[in-house]
């Protein structure tokens, strides 16, 4: 309030000192007004210092009301910044607090009861989705490590495989150079414990059979041959070979119907076999011959 009350004194000072100013400069002139005027007698002079001291009253009265206004209007601006000032630290307490209650009633309802909770939470969750990539990455890789180990035994099984064909083709070119029955049975045998499903084999060693008059040897490694694959000509006419040099004319017949059926380059070669020279004078034998 000091600080209010200095302004309103200063203005109070000059304005007195104004106003002695001018009725002093008043004075002065009606001092240095011509002789010819005539001077107030002594009569008006208690007037007009009535009226001059009527005056600095008056004047002195306004500006006490003046310095009231002032000092009113100057509290009351003081009051209203106050008044401001405390408003807004109340309502950042009060929004501080209803942040704090917030937060808390979050922290209830998830079932955390301090940051330590809070802390304890993140790391679970943190430890469960770095658990959950590191299950998925080791799932991928299982498969990956599976895939590469199937892809590895396939081009593993076809490097045998074609070194097995290799070996295979090799035995059958020297077949071929073999010129008794015997040395030819030998390589056969040798493709068969390669491949003992071969039927190519088993057919080609029942004609080397046939050759060295083992009819009922070589009856045996063709129906072996078929046990195998049904639909090989070779080894029906084979067998029809077989069965002609044991005498069964019906059944040599029946394989060379079905050798012919599934392959007729066998005709010509049918007409020169010697093991068919017992069906020659057979209608049947000739009715399939002129047939195909």
């Amino acid at each position: 309030m000091l600080l209010l009350h200095k302004p309103v004194n200063m203005i109070v000072l000059m304005i007195s000192l104004v106003l002695v100013l001018q009725v002093g400069q008043s004075f002065a002139a009606e001092k240095k007004a011509p002789d010819t005027q005539n001077k107030p007698s002594m009569l008006e002079r208690p007037l007009m210092e009535r009226y001059v001291l009527d005056e600095l009253k008056s004047l002195r009265q306004d500006l006490l009301l003046l310095k009231n206004d002032v000092t009113r209007d100057l509290a009351s601006t003081q009051l209203q910044t106050a008044d401001r000032s405390l408003r807004y630290t109340t309502d950042t307490v009060n929004n501080i607090f209803f942040i704090i209650t917030a937060a808390t009633s979050i922290l209830i309802i998830a079932g955390w009861s301090s940051l330590r909770d809070v802390k304890s939470k993140v790391d679970e969750l943190v430890d469960s989705r770095v658990r959950l990539i590191s299950q998925g990455y080791e799932k991928r890789l299982a498969e990956l490590e599976k895939k590469l180990r199937q892809r590895t035994d396939q081009i593993i099984q076809a490097q045998e495989e074609i070194a097995l064909t290799n070996n295979i083709h090799s035995l059958w070119m020297r077949s071929g150079l073999e010129s008794t029955p015997q040395s030819k049975i030998k390589i056969y045998d040798q493709i068969l414990s390669l491949n003992p499903e071969d039927v190519e084999a088993l057919t080609y060693k029942a004609d080397a059979a046939l050759e060295l008059e083992e009819p009922q040897w070589a009856l045996s490694l063709c129906n072996k041959a078929l046990e195998i694959s049904s639909e090989y000509p070779y080894a029906y006419y084979q067998r029809a070979c077989a069965h002609a040099t044991l005498g069964q004319d019906d059944l040599a017949i029946d394989d060379l119907t079905k050798a012919l059926d599934l392959s007729s380059t066998y005709v010509d070669e049918m007409k020169e076999e010697p093991a068919f020279k017992s069906l020659s004078e057979s209608d049947r034998f000739l009715a399939l011959v002129s047939h195909h």
